[in-house]
């Protein structure tokens, strides 16, 4: 018995390597330099609802951001016992993790162990997962969930039983319930179970699994479609959408993408396999390219696409790479000796060419913005008292985010604050009651978005535009600070004596007030993203 075991364990002793070394290398990525000194405002978003009481954050859910509920929970939990960046972007550390354990383990279980580890690493050093796997938000947690889902749907399909199968429909529904859009997954595996021409009684079970996580799921889509508002921003795709996610999954630097789809057409050349049996390609290929060619064909009409939400599917590229370079090796004339630590050290090479980027995106500029900075120079310039005017409402996200920065302001457009009104950024005074606060005042420090400093802007919220006419018929820009994704001004009430329109610049010949900081000539940046 004990010769079997010790026999059992060396047999297993590859797969073990196969898949720990490729979560080793992403936790070493993962973790290097997480602590930026700075978030950016998607960040700051989980951060502040996290901290909030359990009720807040079921309050705020009804009106808006009912899509990211179940990870606003997760995080509440985290950040309760010692909030901060470090605690705010480790559960995506730990899911980009474990999502490349998962892909070693589909490259193993689907092909053999030198497979899973050259899929594992090269989705590990892959710069779109280093990139979520420091991102305050679910991304990498929904891909985790995603390429547990898939393994779990080999599983039960190779299966009599009905454990697998609940099993793998409670994955799919937690995955979705972190983000809806992971619901395209369904279709993804649909086509999977459709190349790997399973038997009925296999459709039968997956039936079922996704008819009761589309009916789970149904409440969410209903409430976040009420709450469309928050993706307004988003646009029509093209060909240029489809070809930055290409660059995406695979590394922009072309000496990295030419090969790397060569071996996927590698990979995708068919091959006979037994009904009912799922080959790699047949797993990998629906992975990549369903979610993504969905979402952005539904997008050229209804925008609904932006790269991170297709993040799970990045799971199938690199087993495809691998698939076709395991299908290369088989090919050559000759056994390849060494081949495991060649496809090592080609991954290695890869990792060579896209350190630089992995590099630059540890740095707080690399995001569309950094509050942390923001904060500071607020903190610099404003003192106990000073009135202050957010424009729009969401700029108020600095302060909530570092609060220290604008400790003691007078924050003149706010009537309820965030948490207690159940919403991101607060309610604001109605246009009538915020004139008769600006009247009071002598000066006011007008803290802007970039896009509200544009005289294209025109805001459809009436205390928006309150504010811009107040600002404009009353007062006169005195100081400008300008940093990534925020703009300060010092205005002072206009002297009756002048009656010409304002201009946007400070005027000569009235006396200076305030203090002058860095940035105060810089030109203001552009929209948002």
């Amino acid at each position: 018995m004990v010769y079997a075991w010790v026999k059992r364990s060396a047999a297993r002793r590859p797969e073990a390597v196969a898949v720990l070394l490729p979560v080793l290398v992403m936790l070493v990525i993962g973790l290097w330099g997480l602590d930026r000194g700075g978030m950016w405002r998607d960040e700051a978003v989980t951060f502040q609802v996290a901290r909030r009481s359990v009720p807040q954050i079921w309050r705020l859910l009804h009106t808006v951001d009912a899509v990211h509920g179940l990870y606003y929970l997760l995080m509440h939990a985290v950040l309760a016992p010692h909030p901060g960046e470090v605690g705010l972007r480790l559960p995506s550390v730990c899911g980009a993790a474990a999502a490349t354990g998962l892909v070693a383990a589909l490259g193993v279980r689907l092909c053999r162990p030198r497979v899973g580890l050259w899929a594992g690493l090269l989705y590990a050093v892959t710069p779109m997962t280093g990139h979520f796997a420091q991102e305050g938000r679910s991304y990498a947690l929904v891909a985790a969930g995603a390429a547990g889902a898939t393994l779990l749907l080999v599983r039960a399909a190779r299966s009599a039983r009905a454990g697998p199968w609940c099993a793998y429909g409670v994955t799919v529904a937690a995955t979705c319930l972190l983000h809806e859009m992971a619901l395209l997954l369904l279709l993804a595996h649909a086509a999977t179970l459709a190349l790997a021409r399973v038997p009925a009684r296999v459709w039968r079970a997956w039936g079922l699994a996704a008819a009761a996580v589309a009916l789970l799921l149904a409440p969410l889509v209903l409430v976040s479609r009420s709450q469309s508002v928050q993706v307004a921003w988003l646009s029509r795709t093209g060909l240029g959408s489809a070809e930055r996610l290409l660059a995406m999954f695979t590394g922009p630097a072309r000496l990295v993408i030419v090969p790397y789809l060569l071996l996927v057409a590698l990979a995708v050349l068919p091959a006979r396999t037994p009904r009912g049996t799922f080959s790699l390609p047949a797993v990998a290929l629906p992975l990549v390219a369903v979610p993504p060619a969905v979402l952005l064909t539904v997008s050229r009409w209804w925008p609904l696409y932006d790269e991170r939400y297709v993040l799970y599917a990045l799971a199938g590229a690199p087993l495809l790479a691998a698939a076709g370079a395991e299908r290369l090796v088989a090919r050559l004339p000759r056994p390849l000796p060494h081949a495991v630590l060649t496809g090592v050290l080609a991954v290695t090479l890869v990792l060579a060419v896209q350190l630089p980027l992995l590099r630059q995106d540890r740095r707080p500029d690399r995001r569309p913005d950094d509050l942390a900075a923001v904060s500071a120079v607020a903190h610099r310039e404003l003192r106990p008292g000073d009135p202050v005017l957010f424009l729009p409402s969401l700029a108020r996200r600095a302060a909530l985010a570092y609060p220290k920065g604008f400790r003691g302001i007078r924050d003149i457009a706010l009537s309820v604050p965030a948490p207690a009104s159940g919403t991101l950024y607060g309610l604001e005074a109605d246009p009538r009651e915020l004139r008769r606060r600006l009247d009071r005042l002598d000066h006011v420090w007008l803290v802007a978005a970039p896009f509200a400093t544009a005289r294209a802007w025109s805001p459809g919220s009436p205390t928006e535009r309150a504010k811009l006419a107040v600002i404009d018929e009353r007062f006169v820009p005195r100081e400008r600070i300008v940093r990534r994704g925020v703009t300060l001004r010092l205005y002072v009430r206009r002297p009756t004596y002048i009656l010409a329109p304002p201009t946007g610049r400070p005027r000569p010949g009235l006396p200076s007030v305030g203090r002058a900081g860095p940035g105060a000539l810089g030109s203001p940046p552009g929209p948002p993203r």
